[in-house]
């Protein structure tokens, strides 16, 4: 699990998350409202928006993505979450069908506290091989 994620707030720019995610080595950020995770967005979900915008250059593109799309137009609001303190293989589970590629990790008030990724399981298959 990675511990502290990055985050986006609801209401910020969309094309923030876009130069997030173009200069991170991470695909996927929980949407907070506060400390409570409301969405995810990832790269696909952004390219969905842009897919026909062809030869557009950086700054026209983050441009079009603030005047015509919100956060919240983007992410993905059907979360699915584990509590900190339950098994990783809860969390494998929800990934095992190929449907998702991270799971949020919350505490019992439903705050985020970090986040599980198919990343984070091929790393810990390496550790145990």
């Amino acid at each position: 699990m990675t511990t502290d994620p990055v985050t986006v707030h609801i209401g910020q720019a969309i094309s923030d998350v876009y130069g997030m995610l173009q200069s991170q080595s991470f695909h996927h950020v929980p949407v907070v409202n506060g400390a409570t995770p409301v969405g995810l967005i990832s790269a696909t979900d952004i390219l969905k928006l842009v897919y026909d915008i062809e030869g557009s250059d950086d700054r026209m593109l983050r441009t079009f993505l603030d005047h015509q799309f919100t956060l919240e137009d983007a992410m993905s609001t059907e979360l699915i979450t584990v509590k900190q303190d339950e098994p990783l293989r809860i969390a494998v589970d929800h990934m095992s069908n190929g449907a998702v590629h991270s799971v949020l990790v919350v505490d019992d008030g439903g705050d985020l506290v970090g986040i599980v990724t198919s990343t984070d399981l091929i790393q810990q298959l390496g550790d145990l091989l």
